[in-house]
């Protein structure tokens, strides 16, 4: 019976910087918000139609993102590069905004909290809608898992 979900998310070590607290604060929300619920369907058809739940290992190699789809028993399934080009604005944007609400939090009103929350959801939903598309033939994703994916990409785009 099929399984269209991630049980398990892994990222790649090497390539992570320790930002700040708030952003390692929302790399594990977004990790135990992705595990909780997700749809997460490979378009590839794998040996014994095997079709879920699958581990992820989300990793960035020479300035593309790899995605490791594996089998619940670990067995390598596939990799699925993708390009981050059409993604490094919608990445800055979403640092620089993150930041000025942290820094919001801390000190501005809650109208300019409310304002600049909003902004960064925009922008985030922006960059899940692109995931999405640059996903599309490849992995179904629903939009809430689109966007937990896009914030641990932010997190695996910044090299050390």
């Amino acid at each position: 019976m099929a399984d269209p979900r991630i049980i398990d998310v892994e990222l790649d070590e090497a390539t992570i910087i320790w930002r700040n607290a708030d952003i390692e604060q929302e790399r594990r929300i977004a990790i135990f918000d992705l595990l909780e619920g997700n749809h997460f369907a490979p378009a590839k058809e794998y040996p014994q139609g095997y079709d879920g739940p699958y581990k992820l290992k989300l990793r960035v190699e020479e300035g593309r993102l790899a995605l490791d789809i594996s089998a619940e028993s670990g067995e390598l399934l596939e990799t699925i590069v993708l390009g981050l080009t059409r993604f490094r604005r919608a990445i800055r944007d979403y640092f620089a905004i993150c930041d000025s609400y942290f820094q919001a939090i801390r000190q501005a009103t809650p109208q300019q909290i409310e304002t600049i929350d909003m902004a960064r959801r925009g922008i985030h939903n922006d960059a899940a809608e692109l995931l999405k598309e640059r996903l599309e033939d490849k992995i179904e994703v629903d939009f809430d898992t689109a966007r937990r994916l896009f914030t641990l990409i932010c997190v695996l785009h910044i090299k050390g």
